[in-house]
């Protein structure tokens, strides 16, 4: 690949992306739109015509390479526990549990994949009439926590910020109505 000054490139395995404002040997500058300036190798760099945000609304789950992440990923980190004969589930959230690698996702393919994750455990519990769910999400910006909050606003529950003596600040417990036959 051949870069050259003016180029719009994004640096693999990170958030980054800026304009090659220098190219000195090996050694290419990037200036982000922050003002930064960092240093770094052609071989860590990647030419981008398209910004991320384009592409990322035509991704979908039927996107073969969102469906190849998929399949990758470890084994879910779904915990049940029971306090006086109640079952929760705990589901942790964290992108690094869902999937072994995040290089080629942008943060709304992550962001949608935990929101399906999310999904997929509300409707399982419902089903198995599991009362209790425990959504760890973390404490980071909030974009998780209040778009799982919307997403539990479609549901017959009630949700809360859970146990901050058992979870901290980034978890969410979930109360599930279940009529009783």
């Amino acid at each position: 690949m051949c870069l050259e000054i003016g180029n719009k490139v994004a640096v693999l395995d990170d958030v980054l992306k800026g304009v090659v404002t220098h190219i000195s040997g090996n050694t290419i500058s990037i200036k982000t739109s922050d003002g930064m300036i960092f240093n770094f190798t052609a071989k860590e760099l990647v030419k981008i015509d398209i910004d991320q945000k384009q592409l990322s609304k035509y991704s979908d789950i039927n996107n073969p390479l969102l469906k190849e992440k998929a399949t990758l990923k470890q084994p879910q980190k779904t915990l049940f526990k029971k306090e006086k004969n109640e079952v929760i589930l705990e589901v942790d959230l964290h992108i690094s549990q869902l999937v072994k690698s995040t290089r080629n996702m942008d943060n709304f393919d992550m962001l949608n994949l935990q929101l399906d994750t999310a999904k997929r455990k509300i409707e399982y519990a419902i089903s198995k009439r599991i009362s209790k769910l425990v959504f760890i999400h973390g404490v980071g910006e909030g974009v998780l926590k209040s778009e799982l909050q919307r997403l539990l606003g479609k549901y017959p529950i009630k949700y809360y910020d859970a146990s901050y003596k058992k979870y901290g600040l980034g978890a969410t417990e979930v109360y599930i109505y279940q009529n009783v036959k």
